[in-house]
């Protein structure tokens, strides 16, 4: 067997070279279009839309975070498990509807809404009472 020698090519592929000018460049360019979308106006337009309507959702939600904060609490100190409250204070007493469950039974409660004024009442309302809890009198009518 006779042996072909191998033929010994010169590849032309040279690599770019990376100049700093080119990379200056780049550089340059990404802060151009950097600074061209920072400076639209769409970009600060939409950017005060998003932070107007996180300001009123915040507004909107301030009186049920602080109610349910109060609710919470008053759970905590009477091993009640809190159920949830109203988004809003319906009547303008700074008080929100919220409830509770105490040993099977659920508590209505008002919440203060009030930042100074973190805390709950039960709100007994028109409720009727238990007449089997107040004796065989209290169901007679005496």
């Amino acid at each position: 067997m006779s042996e072909i020698p191998a033929e010994k090519t010169q590849t032309n592929l040279t690599t770019p070279e990376i100049t700093t000018e080119s990379s200056i460049s780049g550089v340059e360019n990404v802060k151009n279009s950097l600074g061209n979308v920072l400076n639209s106006w769409k970009l600060k337009a939409g950017l005060a839309v998003a932070v107007l309507l996180g300001v009123l959702l915040f507004a909107f939600y301030w009186q049920h975070m602080i109610a349910v904060a109060g609710m919470k609490s008053w759970a905590d100190r009477s091993g009640a498990r809190a159920i949830e409250c109203m988004v809003r204070d319906t009547n303008n007493d700074e008080y929100v509807s919220c409830s509770a469950l105490l040993d099977q039974q659920i508590v209505p409660l008002e919440c203060s809404s009030s930042l100074f004024n973190i805390g709950c009442r039960v709100n007994y309302g028109t409720a009727t009472p238990n007449l089997k809890q107040l004796g065989p009198r209290a169901a007679a009518g005496f």
